[in-house]
């Protein structure tokens, strides 16, 4: 698996365009001209249209069906209104199952087909990433991706990408070395599946043991996204004598390391996970088998957060219309929908391209629903910056410090 991925990720950077530089004429104002002389597509009098390419079935469903969920409950709530000046939003999503292939042909169908005018919520970084050329080739921006690797940031047309924050790599970084400083940790371990946010932490893991001069990476296991056996893995750990464990697996897998190192009576070692396993499912785990796990997030949890009035009322029309209480997944829906809406109403009623792209650069507001600051400038497209490290007590992610401001 992981040589697959490597393999796909080089064929797919040697096809990406890379950042626009200066003296590039494609970042003049000739290639500005030239961009917006494109056909905008997915755009009429009264409709924008919005696509997404999302995991509705697959491992990370419990994230991309909140996410579209919220959303849409947005834009119906911002086209009740009217719409963004006298357009409303149409949001049509496809399901990948977590597979790149299948992204392929969603973002084929979504930008050739449909028509798009631009992409929103799109899930997983291999998948964004083969999605690129035909989104670059049509001109068509991508918009708040369920995903924080670093290439979402990095690769491509920098002018049409729009991601949630800070990085895997970067959150894991400083979630880990705040345990490690605070519970005198000397061994490290990794457990990954080795893609995006796995890869990252990994790396993260690898940083911190050559800067720390009392810390050693001792052990590394890499597992399939479908394993569930990681007993042998553990008791190597444990043997090892590992003092934290980096979890960077998905949402089921990574409740059963703990309920397994639980089990085995192994209570020494802590364990930690990325934003990718944010979420109530692992916090939640009957039995109490995740109590004491950490994990980083871009905001705190909404159990937490929804002592705020503006939360209570977004958790419960969340509640009202979809049965179910939301989750991180609909958080980042709700998130990246705001943003949409407020770049398109930035943009002015002449849409195209480049003016959702300014508009968006222009976003600077104080998000009362999840309590972040939301900033894009032209040199900055990671809308939240902050990270929390949290932990699960009495079932519940309780915040344990602020670790990047």
């Amino acid at each position: 698996m992981k040589r697959i991925f490597t393999l796909t990720l080089a064929m797919l950077l040697a096809g990406c365009s890379q950042n626009p530089v200066e003296g590039d004429p494609a970042n003049t104002a000739e290639g500005d001209a030239a961009t917006t002389s494109l056909p905008v597509n997915g755009v009429t009098d009264d409709e924008v249209l919005i696509g997404g390419m999302l995991d509705l079935s697959g491992p990370f469903a419990a994230f991309s069906v909140p996410a579209v969920a919220a959303a849409n409950q947005y834009f119906e709530t911002v086209n009740a209104a009217g719409g963004v000046h006298g357009r409303k939003i149409r949001y049509i999503v496809e399901d990948h199952a977590y597979q790149v292939p299948k992204a392929v042909q969603a973002a084929n169908k979504l930008v050739t087909r449909d028509k798009v005018f631009a992409m929103l919520l799109n899930v997983g970084t291999a998948h964004n990433m083969a999605a690129f050329p035909v989104l670059d080739n049509n001109n068509v921006p991508n918009v708040i991706p369920l995903s924080l690797a670093m290439p979402m940031q990095t690769e491509g047309d920098f002018s049409r990408r729009f991601t949630i924050g800070s990085t895997y790599y970067q959150t894991m970084k400083a979630g880990m070395k705040y345990i490690i400083e605070k519970e005198n940790v000397t061994k490290l371990c990794t457990m990954y599946f080795p893609s995006d946010f796995g890869e990252e932490t990994h790396q993260a893991a690898k940083e911190l043991a050559a800067e720390i001069n009392t810390l050693e990476l001792v052990e590394v296991s890499t597992h399939r996204p479908d394993e569930t056996d990681m007993s042998g893995t553990l008791a190597k750990m444990r043997e090892a004598d590992c003092g934290l464990v980096a979890v960077a697996l998905t949402v089921r897998p990574s409740i059963g390391v703990v309920a397994t190192a639980k089990s085995m009576g192994w209570d020494e070692a802590k364990f930690i996970v990325p934003i990718s396993s944010f979420h109530s499912a692992v916090s939640g785990a009957p039995g109490g088998i995740t109590e004491g796990l950490y994990a980083v997030s871009l905001w705190e949890d909404l159990d937490i957060l929804k002592a705020n009035p503006k939360t209570a009322e977004w958790i419960a029309n969340y509640k009202k219309a979809n049965g179910e209480e939301p989750n991180t997944g609909a958080a980042i829906g709700y998130l990246g929908a705001k943003i949409l809406v407020e770049g398109l109403e930035a943009a002015g009623p002449t849409l195209n391209a480049d003016s959702l792209a300014k508009g968006i650069e222009t976003v600077n507001i104080d998000d009362d629903v999840i309590n972040a600051h939301i900033g894009m400038s032209a040199d900055n497209h990671a809308a939240v910056t902050q990270a929390y490290l949290s932990q699960v007590v009495d079932s519940q992610w309780q915040t344990v410090a602020k670790i990047i401001e």
